[in-house]
């Protein structure tokens, strides 16, 4: 009960797993973040627990973007929140931006889902979230929504599938301008991809409706939860084939050393996976691009592995096949 109060009392502080996940980043990865860099500065609670509050959580989730985007950790670790958002792809607009720093100026929201309308409005969040329309199933929001002003448009839905992404999009076409949250309790990881993909900022149910205020912050911030990676490009042909691989792995060498059957196995392994992923992009049009993206990024860990077996193999005199001879 004293970490609860404690909690209420830090205007919005969050815990690091539920900061975490706002910012979306693994817990993991945001207590190494912490511990090597120092990324928050957030306080802590008396039982030396680290609340964050909605800036900071906003702060981690450009972080999460900018080294999404290449970036090392340790190089934008200490940058201030404007030149990240800059190098995220830019700052929100003037007006947003003042929205963000003034508490007291609610945040004006439509909500489509009744049961998480009455939860909002049972709770004190800062900002505060000011309801200025409320739609009972997402098939009835875009008749509904225009006209209404607003600066987020809030989505929550038990179940998600393929067929409600044309339903967003009608209802995001019905407010323009505004920025797009959807909440989810139970969606499959596509539908998922396939809205971020069109701009939502997508995220489960929490459990605490007080943490939706830093989603609507996310999203006007525009910043989403999960950035799209770059584009891995196609890797280098096969200079290793399977059968150069098993001459490799069993032939003997000067310091009974195992490293080149072990370099072998893994890259057996990778090679496999390219190959299977290739497979599953041409079998699946919805996650084409993903499989794609999964194949390159193989073949490029292929690539840097078959160099180092020849290192190794040259070194040692293995047999390598008569094109690398």
């Amino acid at each position: 009960m004293a970490d609860k109060k404690v909690e209420m009392e830090s205007r919005g502080a969050y815990r690091s797993g539920v900061a975490a996940r706002l910012a979306g980043l693994p817990v993991e990865t945001l207590r190494v973040w912490e511990r090597r860099y120092s990324v928050s500065g957030a306080d802590r609670s008396p039982h030396g627990q680290r609340l964050y509050s909605p800036e900071q959580v906003r702060r981690l989730g450009l972080l999460k973007r900018v080294v999404d985007l290449g970036h090392p950790i340790g190089t934008v670790a200490s940058l201030p929140f404007e030149e990240l958002a800059a190098m995220a792809g830019g700052l929100p607009p003037p007006a947003e931006l003042a929205r963000e720093g003034a508490g007291s100026v609610p945040l004006r929201v439509a909500v489509v889902g009744a049961a998480m309308a009455r939860r909002l409005a049972a709770v004190h969040t800062e900002p505060p979230l000011e309801i200025v329309h409320t739609c009972s199933t997402l098939e009835a929001a875009p008749a509904a929504l225009p006209g209404v002003q607003l600066d987020v448009l809030l989505i929550e839905s038990s179940e998600m599938s393929a067929d409600t992404v044309p339903l967003v999009a009608a209802a995001r076409a019905a407010a323009p301008g505004a920025a797009l949250v959807v909440m989810y309790r139970f969606c499959d990881s596509a539908t998922v991809r396939r809205l971020r993909e069109q701009g939502c900022l997508v995220a489960r149910v929490p459990a605490d409706p007080a943490e939706v205020t830093v989603l609507c912050s996310s999203a006007l911030a525009g910043h989403p939860l999960q950035a799209v990676l770059p584009v891995t490009p196609p890797a280098a042909p096969r200079r290793l084939d399977e059968q150069a691989l098993a001459i490799l792995a069993t032939a003997p060498n000067s310091i009974n050393c195992e490293c080149p059957r072990h370099l072998a196995d893994i890259l057996m392994m990778l090679g496999s996976f390219e190959r299977y992923s290739q497979q599953c992009a041409a079998r699946h049009a919805d996650d084409a691009a993903l499989h794609e993206e999964l194949s390159n990024s193989a073949g490029q860990a292929r690539v840097l592995l078959e160099t180092a077996l020849e290192r190794l193999a040259r070194a040692d005199g293995l047999p390598l096949p008569p094109s690398l001879a």
